[in-house]
């Protein structure tokens, strides 16, 4: 479930969530998850992320405007696992999976860079 790494020049902000939110949706169905739709930006002012649930399915909402792309796609990451109830360590294990298919990298690698960094 590898994705590009997410980079200032892959694109406008709104075609990056496109892209970003069909690469979640593909990574959840192929997971058994249930898959969210994604929008931008939520209807609640002064949020960056909403969940919304339908009878149907449920929404993510998150804000574009003003932050960097990985911040937005780790909102969506978070907001599938939000949808699908995860916690503990099947949270941790789809999370991983999650941010990989959104191009981020995974919680074990971020590790390893702030231990390099701080080295």
């Amino acid at each position: 479930m590898g994705g590009e790494p997410i980079t200032p020049q892959r694109g406008a902000p709104v075609l990056r969530f496109a892209d970003t939110a069909r690469r979640l949706g593909a990574a959840a169905r192929a997971a058994g998850l249930v898959v969210p739709a994604f929008r931008c930006p939520p209807r609640v002012p002064g949020v960056r992320r909403t969940v919304r649930r339908f009878p149907g399915g449920s929404v993510i909402s998150v804000v574009l405007d003003g932050r960097e792309f990985g911040e937005v796609a780790t909102d969506m990451v978070e907001g599938v696992l939000v949808v699908n109830q995860l916690e503990g360590e099947a949270a941790h294990r789809f999370r991983d999976a999650l941010r990989s298919a959104a191009g981020l990298p995974s919680n074990e690698a971020r590790m390893a860079e702030r231990q390099t960094r701080a080295a």
